[in-house]
């Protein structure tokens, strides 16, 4: 009842003041089970995206949503289990990995949707980075549900980072046609078989979206961005420091006491 009364009020709101586009809804089945793939660029995508579709459909959400100290916190996790959405432990370890794995499935043997976000975390720079293998296709040949690309475009220029009002355009869907898996069928240890049935969907993603494609793991490249801007601001100091430095060995005083000192040995 919380989910239909959000779905009303948010999603309504959202898509009467951003009007966002969809195309492929006939992909996503009437009823049953399946595993919606999407990239992921914003916050928004899941909000934008259930709006759109007549089914609920139950994402994985990183567990600090749920566990947030303070009024805040307690009102965003509120939200998030109202709506269905479920915690998930990302800092890494077999037990959060399985963990997840075993919600998405309960999930698809209620005969649901599931959505699922196989970068792990949004994109950095707005490309698709390489999709972790051990909970999207771990789920699909554990239940044999097809996996459905998902497309979201443009979510990311609606509120960039550091913008605090969101900016009013048209983010657009797009979903492809459903992968079936089934002939992977209890071959989920196998880890070639999982990087196999990954990259098949990334790639359907990438063609559906546009992006480039980064062959690296996104958390990686989010690393790589915050080492990169460590060693910029380090060395900025370090110029300033020099540039200090420099200014002192030249001060105008300096040089009237040196004159000073000759003049008077003179």
């Amino acid at each position: 009842m919380f989910y239909g009364t959000m779905k009303l009020l948010v999603g309504g709101a959202l898509k009467l003041a951003f009007r966002p586009w969809v195309e492929g809804l006939e992909n996503i089945p009437a009823e049953g089970p399946a595993i919606l793939a999407s990239n992921h660029l914003s916050f928004s995508d899941s909000f934008f995206f259930p709006a759109m579709l007549d089914r609920k459909v139950t994402f994985i959400a990183k567990q600090e949503y749920f566990t947030t100290p303070g009024v805040k916190g307690k009102l965003t996790a509120a939200f998030f289990k109202g709506v269905g959405q479920l915690p998930v432990d990302r800092s890494g370890g077999r037990g959060a990995s399985e963990a997840a794995i075993k919600s998405g499935i309960e999930v698809l043997e209620r005969g649901e949707l599931f959505g699922i976000y196989p970068e792990g975390t949004r994109s950095p720079d707005g490309r698709l980075y390489r999709g972790k293998p051990g909970g999207l296709a771990r789920v699909a040949l554990a239940t044999g549900a097809p996996v459905i690309p998902v497309a979201m475009i443009d979510t990311e220029k609606i509120q960039p980072p550091g913008k605090v009002m969101p900016k009013l355009m048209r983010p657009g869907i797009r979903i492809g046609k459903p992968l079936d898996f089934s002939r992977y069928h209890g071959m989920d240890n196998d880890r070639f078989i999982l990087r196999s049935v990954t990259d098949e969907v990334m790639y359907e993603i990438m063609k559906l979206s546009g992006q480039e494609y980064v062959d690296i793991y996104a958390t990686v490249a989010k690393r790589q961005i915050a080492d990169a801007e460590a060693a910029r601001k380090r060395e900025g100091k370090s110029a300033e420091g020099a540039a200090d430095d420099k200014s002192g060995d030249d001060k105008p005083g300096d040089q009237g006491g040196d004159q000073g000192g000759d003049k008077a040995g003179a």
